[in-house]
């Protein structure tokens, strides 16, 4: 048993900030990182519209694809519009935890449909601000031939049911102390100037440990394991405490 990272992307779309999505990218392929980028099919979200749209998106996704990086179908349009937090409450907002099962599916669908259109078949999902419920998981099944999600709190992949969930731990990188697969979250629109040269310290003393998401075999991976999902219920606990008091 062995700790073992990873790194995902969040928000791409035509509207990111080129410049900075460029230099993660840089980084990430100087220490031979292969991440997965969650791509946004038709972005609304004003936050993340931070450069006139790139007609040359679509072929820089695929180029990703080409050299090894996984895609996630990361939502719809990127605007939370409930208050719930469904199953994985890390926020109290989500596009999709809460709605109703027919708008969960037509979201799901129109944009599988429209990634497939730019000749990209995503394997993997996750939702705006890490928030979803059963029905998200449905609709998934439904649409799509996706069966992974990459969010939740843990130490280790699992299955419930047909899907396999590799959860997501952070939004930088620390040295893990106990076995596991970490997943460290990245927005690249936002980071700063720190964020990317802490970034580049650890990869700098730690890029042996980093796999990409297509190495783990899932196949190994039960149910989740009793203390990931204690580790999962403290971690709840703390944030609602934490947000309730602030």
């Amino acid at each position: 048993m062995k700790v073992q990272y990873l790194i995902r992307l969040d928000d791409a779309c035509p509207m990111m900030d080129r410049q900075q999505w460029g230099r993660i990218e840089t980084i990430l392929d100087t220490y031979h990182i292969k991440p997965l980028v969650g791509i946004i099919p038709a972005n609304n979200d004003s936050g993340t519209m931070l450069n006139p749209p790139d007609p040359d998106f679509w072929d820089k996704a695929r180029q990703w694809v080409a050299k090894g990086w996984q895609i996630a179908l990361h939502g719809y349009d990127h605007i939370c519009i409930t208050s719930c937090g469904g199953i994985n409450p890390i926020w109290n907002r989500s596009e999709f935890a809460g709605l109703s099962y027919e708008k969960q599916r037509a979201k799901i669908k129109e944009g599988i449909e429209i990634l497939n259109s730019h000749q990209l078949y995503p394997k993997y999902f996750f939702a705006p601000s890490h928030t979803f419920d059963e029905q998200t998981i449905e609709a998934l099944r439904r649409e799509t031939d996706i069966r992974i999600i990459s969010d939740t709190i843990g130490r280790w992949p699992y299955r419930k049911d047909d899907f396999w969930f590799i959860p997501q731990l952070g939004g930088h990188c620390i040295k893990m102390p106990l076995a596991g697969i970490y997943t460290f979250c990245f927005h690249p629109n936002t980071m700063d100037e720190s964020a990317f040269q802490d970034l580049e310290s650890f990869l700098s003393k730690y890029a042996s440990q980093f796999i990409g998401f297509e190495d783990i075999d899932l196949s190994k991976y039960g149910e989740k394991r009793f203390l990931d999902k204690l580790l999962s219920k403290l971690y709840f606990l703390y944030r609602r405490l934490k947000y309730k008091n602030s």
